[in-house]
C-alpha cells in the first residue's frame, strides 16, 4: 500500500498549495487520473483527498471552475466501488453537494447535480437522505427547468429515491406529476426515458397518482396516450418495458378499465413480448412480473395472456435458458445470467400463479407444461427464499384446482415439500403455504391422509395462535377442511390439540373471518351423531357455555347463524340433545330467534326444534310438552302464515 499510495500523493498534496491555480490544475490532474481507474480512487480516497475536495467545493474564496472541477473529481470518485461511496457518504458530501445547489452558476449546478445522482443510485446509500430536509425537493423542482442535464439528472435521482407511499406522497405533493410530465415530450431521450421512469415508480401501488394522470395531458395529448406511443415496437426496450409499467399501475388502480384498447391490444401484448427469448434476463424477469401483476385478478386477462405468443410454453423457457441466443457468445453475460438465472425462475412462478388464479383450463396446460409439477417442487426448497415464495404462490394457484388435486399432486406427492416449507419459514411464505394446505385438506383431495399423518393437526393448531392475522384465520381454515367428514379419532385429535382456551381464544377473536371459521370447524367437528354425543359428552359444558357467550354478543347475522346451526347438530344427537333441553338459557334464545326479523335466523332456530322433537326418538313426547309449554307452537303458528314460502314450510 506504502508504495502505491506514494505514488498517488503528490495529487493529493497539490490540492493545499498556496497558489488557487496549481490547486485547480491539480484537481484537473487528478480528474484525468482517477478515470476508469478504480485502483487510483481507492488510494486517493486512503490519502484523504475526500475531505479536501469537499472543502475547496464549500470555500466562498474557491474560484466556481475549481468548484465544479472538484464536484466532477467527486462524481468520479464516487462511480467507484459500493465502499467508494461509503467513503464519501461518510464525509457527509451530500449536504455539500445540496448546498451547492443553491450557486447561481449553471455548471457547477449540473456537476453536483451528476454526483448526487452518482451516489443516490447505489445501493449503500439511505434514500431518506433526500427528504432529510422539506426544502431539497421544492428546489429540485424548480431547477428542472434549468437544462436537460437537470431534467435528467433529478428525475434519475426522484426515480431512484422513490420506495415505497410516503416518499411517493411527498414528490407528488411537491408537485412531481405536473412538473415532470412535460418531460416526456423532451428532443432529448435520456430525459424523456428518465421522467418516464419518475412516473413508472410513483404511479406504483398509488391509486391516487395513477387517478392523476389519467387526466394530465401535456400539448393537448393525455399522458396514456403518450405512455402506449412509447411502447411501439420502434422504441428503445427499456422505454417500452417502463411505459408498460406506468399503464399497469394506472390499471391495478382502476384509473384505466382493463378492457380498454390500451390494455388488451398495447400493454399485455407488449408484456408477452418481452417474455420471449431473445430478450436478455433482466427484461424477461421484469416482464413477466409487470404482466403477473397487471393480470393477477381479472381473469379476462388471464385468458387473454394465456393465448397470445403461447406464453405458457415460452415461460417454460426461463428454466432451460437464462442467457438470450444473442447474449451466448458474451462471457461475461453469460457469467452474470447463470447468477441470476433463480431470478428468471422466481418471474415465471409469479406469472404461473396470476395465469392459474381463476380459469380451469390455463391451469391445465400450465400443469401439463413440460416437468411443471417437478419444477415447482424443486422451487419449494431452493435457497432463495424470493423463488421459495413464488413457487409456494403457484403451487396455491393451481391447488384451487379440484382436478389437479386429484391427480398431478397426488402424483407428485406435493404435501411433502410443503409440509417441509411450513417448518420454520418466515410469515410472508407460511401465508401462502398454509393456504394451500388448506386447498390438499378439502375432502375430495387424497393428500388429505399423508399429512395427517405427518403432524399437521400439531403445526395448524400453533399456527391459530399467531399474532399475524392471516396464519390464524389460515390454520383454523385447515382444521374446519380438516374436520369435514373426518373420522372420530381425528376430531378428537384436534381439540385436544387446540384446547378449550384456545378455542375460547380464537372464539372472542377481533376479527370476524377468524371468528367463522373458528364456528365452521365446531360444526364440522359436531356432525354424525356418534361423533356429537362423543364430543359433548367430553366437552359439552364448555361448548354451550362458547354458544352462549355468541349469541348474547354483538355479532353478525353470518356469525349467529353459523351459530344456530351449532346448536341444530346439537339437538341432532342423541344424548346430546339433553343439554339443549336441561339449559333454559338456550331454549329461550332459540324462541327468541324464531321470532327475529332476519327469515336466515328464524329458519335456523327452527331447525334446532325440528331436530329435538323427532317422534321416533326416544323421550320425544317429554321434549314436545316443554316446548309446547314455553309457547314454541304458538310462534310456529304464526310463521305458518308468514309471507316467505321458506318459513311457512318449515
Amino acid at each position: 500500500l506504502q508504495e502505491v499510495t506514494a505514488s498517488s500523493r503528490h495529487y493529493v498534496d497539490r490540492l493545499f498549495d498556496l497558489d488557487p491555480q496549481k490547486v485547480l490544475q491539480g484537481v484537473i490532474d487528478m480528474k484525468n487520473a482517477v478515470i476508469g481507474n478504480n485502483k487510483q480512487k481507492a488510494n486517493l480516497i486512503v490519502l484523504g483527498a475526500v475531505p479536501r475536495l469537499l472543502y475547496l467545493l464549500q470555500q466562498e474564496t474557491s474560484s466556481t471552475e475549481l468548484r465544479t472541477e472538484c464536484a466532477v473529481v467527486l462524481g468520479s470518485l464516487a462511480m467507484g466501488t459500493e465502499n467508494n461511496v461509503k467513503s464519501l457518504l461518510d464525509c457527509h458530501i451530500i449536504p455539500a453537494l445540496l448546498q451547492g445547489l443553491l450557486s447561481p452558476d449553471l455548471k457547477f449546478i449540473e456537476a453536483c447535480l451528476r454526483c448526487l445522482r452518482t451516489i443516490f443510485i447505489s445501493p449503500v446509500t439511505p434514500e431518506d437522505l433526500l427528504y432529510t430536509d422539506a426544502t431539497v425537493i421544492s428546489h429540485l423542482m424548480a431547477l428542472l427547468s434549468r437544462s436537460r442535464y437537470t431534467q435528467e439528472y433529478i428525475c434519475q435521482i426522484f426515480s431512484h429515491c422513490c420506495k415505497g407511499p410516503d416518499h411517493q406522497t411527498i414528490l407528488f405533493n411537491h408537485g412531481a406529476v405536473q412538473n415532470i410530465a412535460h418531460l416526456l415530450v423532451s428532443t432529448s431521450n435520456k430525459v424523456r426515458m428518465q421522467a418516464l421512469k419518475c412516473f413508472s415508480v410513483l404511479a406504483f401501488e398509488n391509486p391516487q397518482v395513477s387517478m392523476t394522470l389519467v387526466n394530465v395531458s401535456v400539448d393537448g395529448e393525455l399522458l396514456p396516450q403518450i405512455f402506449v406511443k412509447m411502447l411501439q415496437r420502434d422504441k428503445p426496450i427499456e422505454m417500452q418495458l417502463t411505459s408498460a409499467k406506468c399503464l399497469t399501475s394506472m390499471c391495478r388502480a382502476g384509473a384505466i378499465r382493463t378492457d380498454d384498447p390500451c390494455i388488451v391490444l398495447k400493454t399485455l401484448p407488449c408484456l408477452v413480448r418481452m417474455c420471449s427469448k431473445d430478450r436478455l434476463l433482466e427484461e424477461r424477469v421484469e416482464g413477466a412480473e409487470t404482466l403477473a401483476y397487471l393480470i393477477e385478478t381479472d381473469v379476462e386477462l388471464q385468458r387473454m395472456a394465456s393465448i397470445t405468443d403461447h406464453l405458457i410454453v415460452m415461460l417454460a423457457d426461463y428454466f432451460k435458458y437464462p442467457s438470450s441466443v444473442s447474449a451466448i457468445t458474451d462471457i461475461k453475460r453469460l457469467d452474470h445470467d447463470l447468477k441470476h438465472a433463480h431470478e428468471l425462475r422466481q418471474a415465471a412462478f409469479k406469472l404461473y400463479a396470476s395465469l392459474g388464479a381463476n380459469d380451469e383450463d390455463i391451469r391445465k396446460k400450465i400443469i401439463e407444461t413440460e416437468n411443471m409439477m417437478d419444477r415447482i417442487v424443486n422451487g419449494l426448497s431452493e435457497s432463495s427464499i424470493k423463488v421459495r415464495l413464488a413457487a409456494v404462490r403457484c403451487l396455491h394457484s393451481l391447488s384451487r384446482s379440484v382436478q389437479q388435486l386429484r391427480t398431478s399432486f397426488q402424483d407428485h406427492a406435493v404435501w411433502k415439500p410443503l409440509m417441509k416449507v411450513l417448518q420454520n419459514a418466515p410469515n410472508e411464505i407460511l401465508v401462502v403455504a398454509s393456504s394451500t394446505l388448506c386447498n390438499l385438506l378439502l375432502e375430495f383431495s387424497p393428500s388429505k391422509e399423508p399429512i395427517l399423518e405427518s403432524g399437521a393437526i400439531e403445526l395448524l393448531c400453533s399456527l391459530t395462535q399467531s399474532e399475524n392475522l392471516a396464519l390464524r384465520v389460515n390454520g383454523i381454515w385447515a382444521l374446519m377442511n380438516m374436520a369435514f367428514q373426518a373420522e372420530q379419532k381425528i376430531k378428537s385429535d384436534i381439540l385436544r390439540g387446540l384446547s378449550t382456551e384456545q378455542l375460547f381464544q380464537l372464539l372472542s377473536d377481533s376479527d370476524v373471518n377468524v371468528l367463522m371459521k373458528t364456528l365452521g370447524l365446531l360444526r364440522n367437528l359436531l356432525s354424525t351423531r356418534p361423533h356429537i354425543d362423543h364430543i359433548m359428552s367430553t366437552h359439552g359444558k364448555q361448548i354451550m357455555q362458547a354458544v352462549t357467550l355468541i349469541l348474547e354478543g354483538e355479532h353478525n347475522i353470518e356469525v349467529k347463524e353459523q351459530t344456530l346451526c351449532i346448536l341444530a347438530n346439537i339437538a341432532d344427537g342423541t344424548t346430546a340433545k339433553e343439554l339443549i333441553m336441561t339449559n333454559d338459557d338456550i331454549l329461550q334464545k332459540i324462541k327468541y330467534y324464531m321470532s327475529h326479523s332476519n327469515a336466515k335466523l328464524q329458519l335456523a332456530a327452527m331447525f334446532c326444534i325440528s331436530n329435538l322433537i323427532w317422534n321416533e326418538e326416544e323421550g320425544s313426547q317429554e321434549r314436545q310438552d316443554k316446548l309446547r309449554d314455553m309457547g314454541i307452537v304458538d310462534i310456529l303458528h304464526k310463521l305458518s302464515q308468514s309471507s316467505d314460502p321458506n318459513l311457512c314450510d318449515k
